[in-house]
């Protein structure tokens, strides 16, 4: 990758993985109050359809792999300059209550997505470092595979 694409929260572990469309992930070094740790991914992806078409059909098709699955929010909005779809949405995996936000970049035909997964309790204690890594995206289109 040629620069930065997004900044992740120092101390986080961090991989990436181009083969599989994984630009930049991390996890946080401690798991929250709900022994959850917390995952923050950001994926890219071609896509040959609209920003919300494109979220619409990956929305229904993460509903139907996850068990208790429910939208607690969604947007579409201007962040930064850049036009972002956001979802905010829980689901159970095991015994553990789960709440990720989404936000979502269409970019020259590259779908870029932004997974931050935290225990439901938790959620509190991260969405403004959430929001925070969300704000500093900038694509490098040409250095992404």
């Amino acid at each position: 990758m040629a620069g930065e694409v997004i900044s992740l929260p120092p101390r986080w572990r961090r991989h990436t993985d181009p083969e599989h469309g994984v630009v930049a992930a991390a996890r946080c070094p401690v798991a929250g109050r709900t022994g959850v740790v917390p995952l923050i991914r950001l994926e890219v992806a071609p896509v040959r359809t609209s920003l919300q078409r494109w979220r619409t059909d990956d929305l229904d098709a993460t509903a139907a792999r996850r068990q208790d699955f429910e939208v607690d929010d969604e947007d579409e909005f201007d962040l930064d300059g850049r036009e972002v779809a956001y979802r905010r949405f829980g689901f159970r995996r095991g015994a553990d209550d789960l709440l990720c936000e989404q936000w979502a970049w269409l970019v020259d035909g590259r779908g870029f997505t932004l997974t931050c997964t935290v225990g439901r309790g938790d959620y509190a204690d991260f969405c403004d470092l959430f929001e925070a890594v969300a704000g500093t995206f900038e694509p490098d289109v040409g250095a992404v595979a």
